[in-house]
């Protein structure tokens, strides 16, 4: 039952459909949905499929306009093209106000989407206009900063994610050109509110974890980095990526744990993204490229390093107890901390083998669990993940190994076994479903 609470709407609508149907009264229609945080009358709301095409037609609809300006922008007036840009914005803008302040949110934010799409389109043109580009991430950041209101006032998750997703451009390009972005905290301050005040958007707060880690390692590169070589990646982010990797897993967890509905659902979010991210990064790290690449680093800052790494890698492990999950994250901090411990030392790139062989291991035993823990608790994406897991292992050992059809024919004959049996007893252990 952990991932309905991920399809909120869909049961709002399938309950009101049990009431529709006399299967149960509208209170307990109402005692169900409050189960998982979502009010019953959501259901009749409208459709978000609805809503998300009419956010892209009035898209579409900006798009169109600023390509017809753009086309004829050399043959207009410099007055008209001012006063027209400013016109187009604050008109638009003005009526998704006018739309606000009648009740209708969903109109309105579509209109100040395409306003928002205006305004940046106005930016970029009046600069032109004026032969304003000495540093061109300011515009994206005005911009930003432009479109920031609207999402707040309405507490609209599509209009904060647009912010988002401009303040994330800002924070890259702005990194670059050699400076650090200060403002970025305020966009994600935003992005947190808007989480906790409005709807739950899974695109919103996911964009809100990658802000938060890409701002933490952008801090450590400017402790790390040189006067204008701020984007240099060192050894030591290697060390501190794991260990936040690691971290928001755990948090995930400890969230899943609250007994706010909305803090259930990002935290199942979370794990079950970091958890993807995991296995994507073990895939990685069962090469031996990468560990000869940090068998040759300098590692100039490892003591900062290891500050970093422990304090994250300890508050793990207190929320891995306070949530109930101290036996799986125990394993995972130790084989991050011994690899590192391993690694920073080692001279000859022909240990990198050595650390292959361990990340291998470590990932089939992950597939294992991942696999047994699906079967255990009935949820399927553990389960499929960690079928794909071992897949995954095998074929990429297969190409980076054997390499020859009679061991490729083979592979494939006890992979379709080992795939063949899963699926039945995957299905043996469902209720109401036989061997």
């Amino acid at each position: 039952m952990r991932l309905i609470r991920l399809l909120k709407r869909d049961l709002a609508k399938e309950v009101a459909s049990w009431v529709d149907g006399g299967l149960i009264s509208a209170d307990q229609a109402r005692a169900i949905c409050a189960l998982y945080g979502v009010d019953y009358g959501t259901s009749q709301d409208g459709s978000t499929g609805y809503r998300l095409l009419v956010v892209l037609g009035y898209l579409f609809i900006g798009l169109a306009v600023i390509t017809l300006i753009g086309a004829n922008w050399e043959q207009i007036p410099r007055g008209l093209r001012m006063f027209g840009l400013l016109a187009l914005t604050a008109g638009t803008q003005g009526f998704g106000l006018r739309l606000y302040l009648t009740g209708k949110m969903s109109g309105a934010a579509a209109v100040f989407l395409l306003g928002n799409l205006f305004y940046g389109a106005s930016i970029i043109l009046v600069a032109q206009i004026y032969h304003l580009g000495e540093h061109m991430p300011d515009g994206i950041l005005w911009w930003a900063l432009g479109s920031l209101p609207f999402g707040l006032l309405l507490l609209s998750p599509w209009l904060t994610l647009f912010t988002t997703l401009l303040a994330l451009l800002w924070f890259v390009v702005e990194f670059n050109v050699g400076f650090f972005p200060t403002l970025f905290p305020l966009f994600m301050a935003a992005a947190l509110y808007v989480l906790i005040k409005g709807r739950t958007s899974t695109p919103l707060f996911l964009t809100l974890v990658v802000s938060v880690g890409l701002w933490i390692e952008g801090c450590l590169s400017l402790v790390w980095g040189r006067k204008g070589d701020l984007l240099d990646f060192h050894a030591e982010h290697f060390g501190a990526g794991l260990a936040l990797l690691v971290f928001a897993h755990a948090f995930g967890h400890w969230l899943d744990r609250r007994a706010n509905a909305k803090a259930r659902d990002y935290g199942v979010l979370l794990t079950l993204w970091t958890l993807r991210f995991g296995i994507l990064a073990m895939l990685v790290l069962s090469f031996a490229d990468p560990w000869i690449g940090l068998i040759d680093a300098d590692w100039p800052h490892q003591a900062s390093m290891w500050l970093v790494v422990v304090a994250l890698l300890a508050a793990a492990l207190w929320l891995g107890w306070k949530s109930g999950t101290l036996q799986t994250l125990a394993p995972i901090v130790a084989l991050c901390v011994l690899s590192l411990a391993a690694v920073v030392p080692v001279d000859d790139v022909a240990n990198a083998v050595y650390f292959q062989i361990v990340w291998n291991i470590a990932l089939v035993a992950a597939g294992i669990w991942l696999m047994l823990r699906g079967i255990r608790d009935g949820i399927s994406h553990y389960f499929f993940l960690g079928i794909a897991t071992i897949l995954l292992v095998a074929f990429m050992r297969y190409v980076d190994l054997i390499g020859d059809y009679v061991g490729g024919a083979i592979l494939f004959m006890v992979l379709a076994g080992l795939l063949l049996s899963a699926a039945r007893y995957w299905r043996a252990r469902q209720p109401g479903e036989g061997a």
